[in-house]
């Protein structure tokens, strides 16, 4: 049967485009495959070699999981039993993994989060480099869901950075912190007044476990000095953050997955939905101080007002890079609640729980904040004269600082001191060994001694840089301030009206939920003056 030229043309058109199409599939099918490969093996392999040639330790790299097995099974090893309650050496519990290999390979050690590598940084002069070098030593990329819980300028990166610090850095100065100290005595009075009515006429101490009612006074103080009269609207929108916080760590198994995100998970959706209300809630409260600022109206004297403000001014400001967007305020109202309301409430409950271990520092603290306030509320000048309450607190972030630990990600080759670092390394500085190293803080560096910051942090430190529970150089924790004031404040008020010893029911499991809290509770033996 003969086919006419007419028939067989369709025909070998047909037969080139499903050959373009196959040659297509194969050259993308390709890429892919040798982009996975350069991924999961070519380029760890490659910067392992880097780091090895100058002389870093660790383990060989392991094709996709690296060391987190491992990491995993050691985490679960060490929360399956509580830490004796009078050791303040909490890195081997929340940092196991860490401890270990820098154990094993000493200080210059690495190991693998999947195929990035993780270097340990120890060396004060090189932690100094790390982080006065913002533009070069960068946040890590965290997963898309991490992000819903709060992103804001403390993830940002290079200009986007500076401008964002620079728009709300007016909302923590000196004079705006003064303001908000009737804020602080009044949230931690109601805290208090609740403690004395729990007690009742009780003579004795009786056991309360502390830590509920710390956070919630935290999360008062800021929902008050966050949003003033739009408190209550403030409040709920922490306590979903709250709900959020708890969502998050259930993810963290599932960093590393691959697409998990788009998975339609009871965790995926529930946290997506709860980032819609928060944001709806914040831009409600938001519109309304906007409509009151283009009024000409007065801005309220609480941060949301002032960070408003300032990004109204940076918008109307020639020569400037103009202000953030409403999304992005959004996020920075996030971020001061994760940052200010979680660290804020450890800070207290540690010092609590260490005071409570060591009464004879009580007792100091209790002689001296009567001599300073006497039975009346503090007020913000007066704190100025507190001594040993400041000591006690820089001695209590030195043992548990609320972020054991900070890490920093190369997109570029950088020099750090004597090394060559490669590009896609993450710089990881264990805050809670440094924090603890007796080759910087002497053969007592785990024990509780508020005298060692007698004279000043610089002269605890011998000038180097072994004490950051705020970070340092740029990126140093803007809300430092605020957290000590609200921290003096409530310290003082407790010990104006109690007193407390360890409870023996009392477990100590410090545990690194984004920051470092007390798993099982804080139980104390309260007693009224």
């Amino acid at each position: 049967m003969m086919i006419t030229m007419e028939e067989l043309l369709p025909l070998l058109s047909t037969l080139k485009l499903s050959t373009m199409i196959s040659v297509i599939g194969v050259v993308v099918l390709l890429w892919w495959l040798w982009s996975a490969l350069k991924w999961v093996w070519l380029k760890p392999k490659s910067i392992e070699r880097r780091l090895r040639q100058q002389g870093l330790k660790g383990n060989s790299y392991r094709p996709l999981v690296g060391d987190i097995r491992d990491m995993i099974k050691m985490i679960k090893q060490v929360k399956s039993t509580p830490m004796d309650p009078h050791s303040n050496e909490i890195a081997p519990r929340v940092l196991p993994y860490v401890v270990h290999t820098i154990a094993k390979y000493g200080k210059s050690s690495f190991m693998w989060l999947g195929p990035t590598p993780r270097l340990f940084i120890l060396d004060p002069d090189k932690i100094r480099e790390i982080t006065n070098k913002v533009y070069e030593f960068q946040k890590p990329d965290t997963s898309p869901l991490f992000r819903l819980l709060a992103s804001g300028f403390a993830t940002y990166d290079g200009d986007k950075w500076a401008k964002h610090r620079k728009i709300v850095s007016p909302a923590f100065n000196v004079e705006k912190m003064k303001m908000l100290v009737p804020i602080f005595v009044e949230c931690c009075d109601e805290m208090i007044s609740k403690w004395e009515n729990e007690l009742g006429s009780c003579e004795g101490p009786r056991e309360m476990d502390v830590w509920p009612s710390i956070q919630n006074v935290s999360s008062d103080v800021l929902a008050r000095a966050g949003f003033g009269s739009s408190y209550e609207e403030g409040k709920r929108v922490f306590q979903l953050q709250r709900e959020m916080l708890t969502l998050t760590m259930t993810l963290f198994k599932f960093a590393f997955v691959p697409g998990y995100r788009f998975l339609p998970t009871h965790t995926n959706r529930r946290m997506k939905a709860i980032d819609k209300e928060i944001r709806e809630a914040l831009m409600a409260i938001i519109n309304r101080r906007l409509k009151l600022i283009k009024a000409g109206e007065p801005t309220n004297n609480d941060l949301l007002g002032i960070l408003l403000e300032s990004n109204h001014k940076a918008e109307s400001e020639k020569n400037s890079s103009g202000g953030m967007s409403l999304r992005d305020v959004v996020e920075e109202v996030k971020l001061f609640y994760l940052a200010g309301q979680e660290a804020n409430a450890e800070l207290l409950v540690w010092t609590m729980l260490l005071l409570s271990k060591h009464p004879d520092w009580q007792a100091k603290a209790r002689e001296e904040v009567f001599q300073v306030f006497g039975n009346e509320k503090p007020d913000y000048d007066k704190l100025a004269q507190l001594k040993i309450v400041p000591m006690i607190l820089q001695e209590s972030l030195r043992l548990y600082p609320p972020v054991v630990m900070f890490a920093r990600f190369l997109r570029k080759d950088a020099k750090l001191g004597d090394l060559t670092i490669p590009a896609g390394v993450e710089l990881v500085v264990p805050i809670s060994m440094l924090h603890q190293d007796k080759e910087f803080w002497g053969d007592d560096a785990k024990e509780f001694k508020p005298e060692r910051f007698a004279e000043g942090v610089s002269k605890a430190t011998n000038g180097k840089l072994s004490y950051m529970p705020f970070g340092w150089g740029p990126r140093l924790c803007i809300g430092q301030n605020f957290g000590l004031l609200e921290a003096k404040i409530a310290v003082s008020m407790i010990l104006q009206r109690f007193s407390f010893e360890l409870s023996p029911s009392y477990t100590h499991s410090p545990s690194f939920i984004i920051t470092l809290q007390p798993e099982r509770g804080a139980h104390l033996m309260l007693q009224n003056l």
